[in-house]
């Protein structure tokens, strides 16, 4: 259990918590929301003790593992699998000490750190490592690229896979599905679910936080609140809360007019004087019930189009992308209506974003053609716009060089409705929040006044409110809208039609959000059954002509001899691809069940070695796990018995190996 008890803590010269207490228990799964400043990354801070608070306690379990998600990373030159790995900090400590050990020849820590190197997952952890970057987005050929050739963005997605990498008991995830697009997310909620240990996480998702946690709490007015269930259940108690606390206020005030008003009126007449004492008293003790005070949220709004195109944008057999010779997406025929409302789905990297700027015309067309309807006004916001704006001019100057003609109090009102008030509308661009700096992106967008919205993750950095205040905005807006976000909230409030960018095409998408991630885990499992299957080739490619040729994978001899091992190891006969998909004749099917025997034939046999080979090491293994062995053993026979078993280990995974090849190989001949 994790308890704040009594806390205070300010930032500069704001006090964020104050003489405020929680506890939070082991295996909870915990949602911390409030208002962007209300003070819960500075409550992670504490927790990770990178800064203390000015008073009050904290107590966490002795040998706690918390694991967190760093919000920088350096361009460092190793692989992206190597980094992630390193992750796990135990295992990443025992194979340092394991090298050391090796160098100097200390065969006493070789075994000790053999064993706890096994114990902490150490032949699984690459396996591991690159499942944690594959469902996080990551392809194949990505995993050996080094860190420093990926976007922030990727990198933080590489931090998030550090984390999640590291042996734990809690995780504390500030925003984590930030960087993320929806099927990435999708992966994150299930193994959020299968983790055992606490979950901290800090998100204005609410379909994420609704997945994933069953315990909210609640930054609000410097106080930590704890709620029970997810967002939804606590959106309606919260709703509830307010409504009792105004109409218990109502009554305070009703009550504290009338006895104002007898005080006045009776406070001077000796025979009402106690009377009037005694109702003084009573309003100094009447107290107000808790008001819970809203900043004023951000008022988005999307101005009428002065003029709509019946078909503002139409692609016609285009091919889209970066290069001629290799095209993102192919002869792309659609065609955008006004009015329509429409959510754009598909895996990282299908090419959601290469549509996009073909759409926009910021990324010209590789083939085919573009045509615009006549006063086609496109609103276009981008992550990267937000990076572009300049940091060194303040909101009102940046509106005043880019809406020359407008009047100062024009330019005022519109910075106010996105809550660009006082001095933040003077502030200067480069000291803004990324939520801020979204905020104003869209105000500029919004003043042009577009026909055409298109909107590429318009949601990351704004806080829940923000979000509620896009959503509605985007709701009423009435030109065309193309959203690309991970925000399903977002989606199903504004979306009317889904479109799938998928294998080089774009094409409607028959179903909802649910259905779409049901759609995910298919292909996934049929991405999954392909690798199989080109496993299965590479091994057939690889295979002896001959079926009854054989060869001895290894003759390995210890230090001692006391292994000699002939393997016989035959590889299955390439069958042919005819064979395979027509089946036309007896002779090839026999070709087939002789491939099968042959398989099945060296399995028995392989079998028969492992078993063999598992009886010879196991009276090894229990010895190098006594730990009277190294204290009562003289350290040239800890050393004999430690290349042993090291010999032994090597065999059988050969043998493991050469198993799993051809079990795969007659599982593939006897689908046929």
């Amino acid at each position: 259990m994790i308890k704040l008890d009594n806390i205070t803590l300010a930032r500069g010269s704001k006090t964020v918590l104050e003489k405020t207490s929680l506890a939070v228990f082991d295996g909870e799964r915990v949602g911390l929301v409030g208002r962007n400043g209300a003070g819960k990354s500075s409550l992670f801070a504490m927790l990770l003790k990178h800064i203390d608070a000015d008073s009050g306690h904290i107590s966490t379990p002795p040998l706690t593992r918390i694991a967190w998600v760093a919000q920088e990373i350096e361009a460092l030159p190793i692989a992206a699998e190597q980094f992630v790995l390193e992750g796990d900090v135990i295992l990443h400590h025992i194979q340092q000490q394991l090298d050391n050990a090796y160098i100097t020849g200390d065969d006493h820590a070789i075994g000790d750190l053999y064993e706890q190197f096994e114990y902490a997952g150490g032949h699984t952890a690459m396996a591991n490592a690159r499942k944690l970057l594959s469902g996080l987005g990551f392809s194949q050929s990505e995993l050996t690229l080094p860190v420093a050739d990926f976007s922030g963005g990727w990198r933080m997605r590489l931090n998030l896979a550090r984390a999640l990498m590291q042996q734990s008991d809690a995780l504390l995830l500030d925003e984590p599905t930030n960087h993320l697009d929806l099927d990435a997310i999708v992966w994150l909620e299930q193994w959020l679910t299968n983790y055992m240990g606490m979950v901290f996480v800090i998100s204005h998702d609410r379909d994420f936080l609704d997945a994933v946690v069953k315990t909210i709490v609640h930054v609000d007015q410097k106080v930590l609140n704890r709620y029970t269930g997810n967002y939804s259940s606590f959106e309606a108690q919260y709703s509830m809360r307010m409504l009792q606390a105004s109409s218990a206020q109502q009554k305070t005030d009703i009550r504290r007019a009338e006895l104002t008003k007898f005080i006045d009126r009776f406070g001077a007449k000796a025979s009402k004087a106690k009377q009037a004492q005694s109702r003084a008293k009573m309003l100094t003790k009447l107290t107000d019930s808790p008001v819970f005070v809203h900043e004023d949220a951000p008022q988005f709004r999307f101005h009428i189009p002065d003029i709509t195109p019946d078909i503002p944008l139409r692609l016609i057999e285009s091919d889209c992308g970066y290069d001629v010779a290799a095209p993102i997406l192919n002869k792309v025929t659609l065609e955008l209506r006004a009015g329509e409302r429409i959510g754009l789905l598909g895996r990282n990297g299908a090419g959601k974003s290469t549509l996009i700027k073909t759409l926009c015309a910021t990324l010209p067309l590789l083939s085919g053609e573009r045509h615009e309807g006549k006063g086609l006004v496109v609103g276009y916001f981008a992550q990267h716009q937000i990076d572009t704006l300049d940091a060194s001019s303040t909101p009102l100057e940046m509106l005043r060089r880019t809406f020359k003609n407008d009047r100062e109090q024009t330019l005022r009102n519109l910075l106010a409705s996105y809550s660009f008030k006082g001095e933040l509308a003077l502030q200067t661009i480069g000291t803004l929040s990324g939520g801020e700096r979204s905020r104003l992106a869209l105000a500029m967008i919004a003043h042009t006044k577009p026909n055409v919205l298109v909107l590429d993750e318009p949601t990351n950095h704004l806080d829940l409110e923000a979000r509620d205040a896009l959503t509605t905005a985007l709701a009423s807006f009435e030109g065309t809208l193309i959203l690309v976000s991970h925000d399903r909230h977002m989606l199903r409030a504004t979306a009317d039609d889904l479109w799938l960018v998928a294998e080089g095409k774009v094409m409607p998408f028959d179903g909802d959000l649910d259905e779409y991630k049901l759609w995910l885990a298919k292909n996934a499992k049929a991405d999954k059954a392909e690798k199989d299957k080109k496993l299965a080739k590479n091994t057939a490619a690889n295979a002896s002509s001959s079926i009854n040729n054989t060869h001895t994978v290894n003759n390995i001899n210890t230090a001692n001899n006391i292994n000699n091992i002939n393997i016989i190891n035959s590889k299955p006969v390439i069958f042919k691809q005819s064979a395979v998909q027509k089946k036309q004749t007896n002779e090839e099917r026999q070709v087939i069940v002789q491939q099968r025997k042959t398989l099945q034939t060296e399995l028995k046999k392989l079998d028969l070695e492992l078993n063999k080979q598992q009886l010879n090491i196991a009276p090894l293994t229990l010895k190098i796990a006594d730990t009277h062995f190294y204290s009562q053993t003289q350290a040239s026979v800890i050393s004999q018995i430690l290349r042993e078993h090291s010999n032994l280990q090597a065999q059988i995974e050969i043998l493991e190996l050469r198993w799993l090849e051809l079990q795969t190989s007659l599982e593939t001949l006897e689908s046929l």
